[in-house]
Order: structure tokens, then sequence, then C-alpha cells
């Protein structure tokens, strides 16, 4: 019995065979220029025919290989189909002639070669197979003939130096560029991107001596290393000759090292030419292009760096000491390639004690200190900010340095730059942003989206986080050092260090303290009059915030790296802070204990809660009374400002000139409490992935300022139906990932100034309400998936309403450690 999958792909390989020689057949009638090609084409169709009839009648099993050969068969047919259109537009005296010439070679060559496979497999009769054969083979010597006189031209040309014998760590990323530039159509350019002394140029020289790619391009592959200072006119020549050659035939364009600041539009003119032609380009360099895909080359593995460790000191023995210095080796070079073989290479032939005594001081101190050629190596991608003299590249440059100030090899998440860099470089969301991209590109930090698809759409910075290279920080922390003003203005220390730098306390901006399992939080003798900025790092059950805290202290950043919530005993004492703007608070298990009933927190603009736990009062505990969380969140917002003494929580009076809220992954969170509702500056409400959240204040519509409202992944939102007419400001409204939501406000036509809505993922949401139709003035995008798009068609006829699809790719790495 013939299968539905058997079926289906002989069903797609005729249509494609028949499309390709109707096409092949109309042509041939209406020019002569390719008339002879085309009649071979169709000479080659007509001995496939046959086959093309048993593959559809199912006349033979499907397995695995044959679905792979049918699968590419399809799609050489389908490629040939749209050379042949192109074809038809191609004038007598077009200098591409011959390029289409050789291209409907290629296309006969593909197909006699596919029936010489088909033929193998058994597909034709035996009787048939001899006189097949001969008749095929025929056809192939007579094209390699015809592509023997077509290039005719010499070897001249830049070829790729040879790679280091036996490359470590290469293998996969090798197999996975051949992958793209030898089987992905949709790639004409593609940038391997990593730190300076990863192995780019190693890889783009293995690639090049590889034999697959030398067949696939016929041998016709051009070299060039572009550096920070290049010659771009003999750059231009050696290319220009190398096309000549080529004849427009499938050739591979390497381009090393390549520094976009320096090479003007280079990078542009090589995608214009590989876009639509049969060339393909392969470039390395520090910083990610806008033109193509980016490939990011990973740092080694453990097992990698341990044996390109091995072979940089040439061992030819092992032992148990030995192998535990070089796993602490590893360690300090951070698996990265360069780092490995320089302190390789500068223990060659060294004693055992010599290792030993090397590893105690890098122990001590960065290994940047010592090997300035790591430095030489690294810095480059730095200067290049220092020598933009603008405004702007001595803020990026700053943002950098600042990255240094966080715990090495954590995951910073977007929001937390996002403030301090308010305050700090006077930066608004959205620059902070384009920084973080900005450094991203040149590989000097790495911007993760952990929900990938929506990052050009909608701009949620909560699903964005910031990682950066151990190397790159000491690379910072050594611009620290030399600055002594940027060291005075930046302190990333250990609470044991606070006294001895007591000094330099004074002039700090930027403090980032941390501490381990075993700190006291005895913080008595620290006093930071002047900072602006203050990061505390811990991994404690029970912590608390210094007692001596800046009067000038506008960003207070409570971030608790442990593994489940962290209590803090003392965080009445923010409502002392006259400046504090911003706070943000990680891993917080939030007690209402130790109210503070004197102060309001009237500076406090915004607030972040990230996976924090509002936890149960003992009192309420002991009388077995369940205190509902938008209690707790009323209560947690007068504890750090001033509660009443009765039992009215307003927390509205207490924190005045809020303007926004951030509610991250804090999953006991059912409700918002309803005197939320009269923060009448706030502007935005963001809950993001509080999967028991079911239900919006009734009066939320009395949040009048309101701009911005997202709900996004609250999956036990049931409703959204609560009037939002009052919210005549709000600008955009996300209710994404929102599963449970059945059905959206009818009065949603009174928002007068919604102009975004984002509800892809909205399962059970069946149909719109028609005020919809009030919103055409506007209204101008929507964010939806397939399902939801579906819900808009009704509404198609509002003007200027752009529908954007997003297909979603989750990237959960960062929460596994990766």
């Amino acid at each position: 019995m013939v299968g539905i999958g058997e079926l289906a792909a002989g069903g797609a390989v005729g249509l494609a065979f028949t499309l390709l020689y109707d096409a092949a057949s109309t042509l041939v009638i209406k020019t002569k220029q390719f008339r002879p090609l085309l009649k071979e084409v169709i000479v080659t169709l007509d001995y496939l025919r046959p086959l093309i009839k048993q593959i559809e009648d199912g006349h033979r099993e499907l397995d695995h290989s044959n679905e792979s050969l049918y699968f590419y068969f399809k799609n050489q047919m389908e490629k040939g189909t749209r050379l042949i259109n192109k074809l038809s537009k191609v004038g007598t005296w077009n200098l591409l002639k011959p390029h289409y010439s050789n291209k409907l070679v290629e296309l006969d060559t593909s197909i006699c070669k596919t029936i010489q496979k088909l033929t193998l497999e058994g597909v034709r009769d035996t009787q048939e197979t001899l006189a097949l054969v001969r008749s095929i083979d025929s056809k192939l010597k007579q094209n390699e003939l015809h592509g023997q006189e077509q290039n005719q031209s010499g070897e001249t040309r830049a070829t790729a130096p040879y790679p280091p014998f036996s490359p470590i760590g290469l293998d996969k990323p090798l197999r996975e560029l051949k992958m793209k530039l030898l089987h992905d159509d949709q790639v004409s350019m593609l940038s391997v991107t990593a730190p300076g002394g990863s192995e780019k140029t190693t890889l783009a020289q293995m690639v090049c001596h590889d034999q697959d790619v030398k067949d696939k391009f016929n041998n016709m592959i051009f070299f060039a290393t572009v550096s920070s200072k290049p010659d771009l006119i003999g750059l231009q020549k050696s290319l220009q000759n190398f096309l000549d050659q080529t004849k427009e035939n499938a050739a591979l364009l390497v381009l090393d090292d390549v520094w976009p600041q320096s090479s003007g539009n280079l990078l542009e003119e090589f995608y214009h030419l590989s876009q639509g032609s049969s060339y393909k380009t392969l470039v390395t360099s520090r910083y990610s292009s806008k033109y193509g895909s980016n490939y990011d080359l990973d740092p080694l593995t453990i097992d990698e760096a341990l044996t390109l460790l091995k072979n940089s000191t040439s061992l030819d023995y092992s032992s148990g000491t030995l192998d535990e210095l070089m796993e602490q080796i590893v360690k300090y070079c951070k698996r990265f390639p360069l780092a490995i073989t320089v302190v390789g290479k500068s223990l060659f032939k060294e004693s055992i004690e010599m290792w030993k005594e090397k590893v105690i001081e890098w122990s001590k101190g960065p290994i940047l200190e010592e090997h300035t050629l790591l430095r030489d190596c690294l810095q480059p991608s730095l200067n290049v900010l220092y020598e933009n003299a603008s405004e702007d590249g001595a803020i990026i440059k700053e943002c950098f340095i600042d990255l240094a100030s966080l715990p090495e090899d954590g995951r910073i998440p977007a929001g937390l730059l996002i403030d301090m860099w308010a305050e700090l470089r006077s930066l608004c969301e959205d620059r902070s942003i384009v920084k973080l991209q900005q450094l991203n590109k040149h590989n000097l930090a790495k911007l993760v989206v952990t929900s990938k698809g929506n990052e050009n759409v909608d701009s949620c910075y909560s699903e964005q986080f910031v990682t950066q290279h151990d190397l790159l920080r000491e690379l910072a922390l050594h611009q620290i050092r030399q600055d002594l003003e940027g060291e005075n203005k930046r302190l990333n220390v250990l609470p044991q260090r606070l006294t001895q730098k007591k000094n330099k306390l004074k002039e700090t901006h930027l403090l980032s303290v941390s501490t381990d399992g075993m700190f006291s939080s005895k913080w008595d003798n620290v006093h930071l009059p002047k900072a602006e900025v203050l990061i505390l790092n811990f991994q404690t059950k029970d912590y608390a915030l210094p007692r001596k805290m800046s009067q000038e202290l506008k960003v207070l950043i409570v971030r608790n790296n442990g593994s489940s919530p962290a209590k803090i005993s003392n965080l009445k004492l923010m409502s002392s802070l006259t400046t504090l703007k911003r706070v943000r608070l990680e891993r917080i298990s939030i007690s209402s204990k130790s109210l503070n009933k004197k102060k309001k927190l009237k500076t406090l603009e915004k607030i972040s809660l990230f996976m924090c736990y509002f936890a149960q009062p003992a009192s309420k505990l002991n009388k077995k009374k369940k205190l509902k969380t938008l209690e707790k969140i009323s209560l947690f917002m007068c504890y750090i400002a001033q509660p009443a003494s009765n039992s009215s929580v307003r927390f509205f009076e207490a924190l005045p000139n809020l303007v926004e809220i951030n509610i991250e992954y804090c999953n006991d969170l059912e409700e918002l409490p309803a005197d939320l509702c009269g923060l009448k500056y706030l502007k935005k409400l963001v809950i993001t992935n509080c999967h028991n959240l079911s239900s919006l204040p009734e009066d939320i519509g009395k949040l009048s300022n309101l701009e911005v409202l997202r709900l996004r992944s609250c999956t036990k939102l049931e409703t959204s139906k609560d009037s939002l007419a009052g919210l005549k400001n709000l600008i955009f409204l996300d209710i994404s990932d929102c599963f449970s939501i059945k059905e959206l406000p009818k009065d949603i036509g009174q928002l007068s100034e919604l102009r975004k809505i984002n509800m892809r993922q909205c399962e059970r949401l069946q149909e719109l309400p028609t005020s919809i139709w009030d919103l055409q003035d506007t209204l101008k995008e929507v964010i939806c998936d397939e399902e939801t798009e579906e819900l808009w068609e009704p509404f198609k006829m509002i003007k200027n309403l752009r529908r954007t699809v997003v297909k979603e790719e989750f990237n959960l790495r960062w929460l596994l450690g990766h």
C-alpha cells in the first residue's frame, strides 16, 4: 500500500517537474539566444519523465534516503524554474548572458546527476538502465567540456593561508558554517563575530581549504585580509581581477578582520554583490554586521581548552597535580583560545614548581596584567570607542566600563542597567537599550533575548539580559585602574575592603558591593556620602541594608544571587533617603513587620520587583488567616515609605510621585491592590510572568495618565473586561501570552490615544469588540500570531493599520546557566 508520505513526496516532485518542463518548453519557442542550451535541458527532462511517473504513482517504497533525495530534487527543479523565468527577461546585449548560460549548463548537469542517483537507487527497470546510463554519461562529458571552454582564465587570485595544523575546537563551527554557505540559499553573506583572539581567522582559513567548499565553488575562492587600516584601492583591484576570472560562476569571497569604522561601505557593497548572484561572502570581524547573517563564535569547551593548553605547553606526560593546575589555568584564561595559547607558551618546559607559583599569582590578580599580548589583542576593540570623539562615543565607553561594576559570570537584566544609566548617564530607556545593542555589535557584551522574534517589534526589556566575557570584564577593570578618576567614581568591592578604600568612597558615584553566604551584614563603619547608585549583591538568607547610605543616593539595587528568596530586615531605611528615585529588588522575601510610620517617600519614581515573594507575617499565620497578596503589596509599598497607623493602607499617598511599577516573575501575585488606582502620576504599569494573577482592579480606569499597560505572560488572567475607558492617555496595551483572556473590554474604543496592541498567543480570545472601529484614527499597529491575526479580518478596512505577525522562538538557555 502507498503511504500518505509517499503520495505527498511524489506529488510535490511531480508538480515541480511539470512547472520546470513547461517553463523551458515555452521559453525555447520565444527566444533564440538560449535555445540550444534550453533544448539540452528539455532532452534531459525527457529522460527524467518516466522516473517522475513512477515516483508519482508510488511504485517505490520511500525510505529516509530516498525521501531526502526527492526533497533535494524538488528544490533543484524549483530553482531551475526560477532561473528560466529570469532568462525570459534577459535582453539581447545583457552582459550576464555568459553567467546565465553557465547556470543552464549547471542545471542540466544537476538533473543528470540526480538521474544517476535515481538509477542506482533502482527506480528504473534494469533493462532500461544501460541505455540511460550511457546517455547521461555522454551529456555530463559534454557539459564538462562547456565548462572548460568557459573558464580559460589563470589562477592568479588572492588565496587563503593554510590554517594551523589540527586547530582545537573549530570542527563544530566549521560544520555549521559549511551548512550555511553550501546548503542555505537564503544566506548570501555570513559574518563570523567574536572578540579578538577567538580564532576567527583560523576558522575562515579552514573554510577556504575544506574540500567540500572547494568542490562547491570549483576552487574559485577569494581571500583578503582587510584589517583596521585597509588598502581599499588595492583590495578593489584584486577583487576585480578575481571577478573577471569567475565569469559570474559560483565563487566564495572571504573578507578577514573587517573593521566597519575604517572600511567605509565595503560590507554593503559586498552584500549587494552577493545578493541574487552565484557569489557568497564570508566575513570575520569583532563586530556584528547589519548586512546578511551573523554567526557568534563561542568560547572553547572545558575539554577543548585543556587540550589546547596541553598542546601549547608541549606536555608529554600527565599527573594528578598537573591536571589540577591545568584546570585552574583554564579557569583563569576563561576558555579563551589566545589566552590559553599565550599562557601555555609561557609555561613551556617550566618546572611544576613554576606552574604552582604562576597559578597562585593569577589567583590574586587578573591574567591581563601580566600578559600584555592579551591586552594588545583586546584593546583595539575598545580603542574604537575611545577614538570616537563624539559625546555618544564617550557614553558608550562609560557604559562598557560600568558593566565591570557588576559581579562576574552573571546575567544582568537590561532593566537594571536602564535604572543605573538613567541617573548616571542621563539616558532614557530606549537610549540605554541602543547602547547595549552597540556594545553587542562591537562584541564587548552579549545581549540575550529570551523570546526570539519579539525584539524588533516590541520593546519588552524584561526579556533582555546582558552577559560579558570574563576577559572583557578584566579589560574594563584594567581601564578603571589606569584612570584614577575612573576608579574613584566606580568601586566594585567586597565588604572587608570598604574600610581600606575610605578615601575613595568619598568620591564614589557608583558602588557595587558583593558578599558571599558568610557575610554577617555589619555595615556600621561604612559611610557613602556621594554614591548615586548603590548595587548590593549577596547570597545570604538574611540581609540588612547599610545604615549610613548616601543622602545623594538616587538608585538602590538589591540583588539576591542565592537560590531562594532572602529577607531584608531594615527596608524601612529607604524612607530616610530623600533623593531616591529608583528601587529594584531581586529575589527578596518581603515582610510587613517593621513598618516605618513617619515619612513619605516623595521622590520615588520607579519600583521594580523581580522574582520577589511577599512573606506572610507571623501574627497573621498564628491566626490561621491568609493575608491576600494585594494586601501584602500595599503593606510593602508603605513599608518602604509611610504606612498609616490605622488599618487603612493607601500607598498612593505614601508614594505620591510614582511613575512606573515593574513586577516580574512574582508567582504569588494573585491580585493588584485597589488603591494602586490612586497613583495619579503613574505612566507605566508592567506585570510580566506573574502566572497567578487572575484579575485587574475594578477602578483601573482611574489611572488617567497611564501610557503603557503591559500584562505579558500572566497566564491565569481570565479577563480584561473591566472598564478601561478612563485610560485616555494609554498608548500601548500588551496582553500577549495571556492564554486565559476570553474577551476585551467593550469600551476599548474609548482609548482615544491607543496606538499599539500586542495580543499574540491569546488562544481563548474568540472575537474583538465592535468599538475597535472607534480607534481607526489612532491605532497604527497590532502585534499578533497567525491565529489572532484572523480576528482582525473584520477590521481590515481601517486605514494605516499594520498587522505584525510574530513567530516566536523561546531562548531559555539563560535559565539553564548557559
